[in-house]
């Protein structure tokens, strides 16, 4: 078994989720940070940022960003784009205790694809909450989704397989399987990947991802003692809905205080 996001996963990633909506996304987000920011949002701090496909492109739209990730294997992605934008950097290091700036020099935080939900104990949550506020400036936003408790206890995680064409002539073969604890409040995600030429198997990884789904009020309690006011929940990427038990992921807005 694997780390999480080891860079056998990491240099699969990209062809993995060729067909994720980034742009859309990143209009989402930043749709909410005009909608509730109380000024400019000029710098951008982006924790987990994985292969750094959101920061590129909020990046491109003129914004300093700084994205972090704990995976050495998603970095040298997110490196290679960078060149292109000089108000782009990448920092490896943990959520929980990385220092990406100078205190309160962000306007707004991002923890986008479930990055809350990677941490499943509430000392490394209440961390990771703990440097978000400690570089956002009082009022700057905090925007983050999770997985949703009443979607993932109601739908239960299935087992289930993707091909995808990484190029011409080979094919991913991504298979999850999933063990829930309710009690823990987590899913522990097997991922096996295989990258096959033909009916060859050029290489197999396996890797478990343990992730944390959380409530409503849950958060509330967890963002008000980092000093982050909830502001907004809804569905992702749907956030004027409200979510019910076929919301997998929900989004949250967040405010410094």
């Amino acid at each position: 078994m694997s780390e999480v996001f080891g860079r056998a996963y990491a240099g699969l990633y990209d062809a993995i989720y060729r067909d994720k909506d980034y742009p859309g996304e990143c209009a989402l987000v930043e749709r909410l940070l005009k909608a509730h920011a109380a000024g400019p949002v000029r710098r951008l701090l982006d924790l987990g940022c994985g292969t750094g496909r959101h920061a590129e492109i909020f990046a491109g739209h003129g914004l300093e960003v700084v994205g972090v990730d704990r995976s050495a294997g998603m970095l040298e992605q997110a490196k290679a784009r960078q060149g292109a934008y000089p108000g782009l950097r990448f920092l490896c290091g943990d959520a929980r205790d990385v220092v990406a700036g100078e205190p309160e020099s962000f306007d707004a935080t991002l923890m986008l694809f479930a990055v809350l939900s990677y941490h499943t104990e509430n000392h490394d949550v209440a961390a990771a909450l703990a440097t978000v506020r400690r570089h956002l400036r009082p009022g700057g936003l905090f925007l983050f989704d999770v997985w949703f408790g009443p979607a993932v206890l109601a739908q239960r995680p299935e087992t289930r397989t993707r091909l995808v064409e990484e190029k011409p002539g080979r094919t991913i073969r991504r298979s999850v399987k999933a063990e829930l604890d309710i009690l823990r409040q987590c899913c522990a995600v097997n991922i096996e990947t295989s990258l096959c030429a033909g009916d060859a198997v050029m290489s197999h990884g396996s890797e478990i991802h343990v992730m944390r789904f959380f409530f409503p009020a849950e958060l509330a309690l967890l963002l008000g003692a980092a000093r982050l006011e909830l502001v907004r929940l809804g569905k992702f990427p749907e956030i004027e809905e409200a979510p019910d038990v076929t919301s997998w992921n929900v989004m949250v807005v967040a405010r410094a205080v």
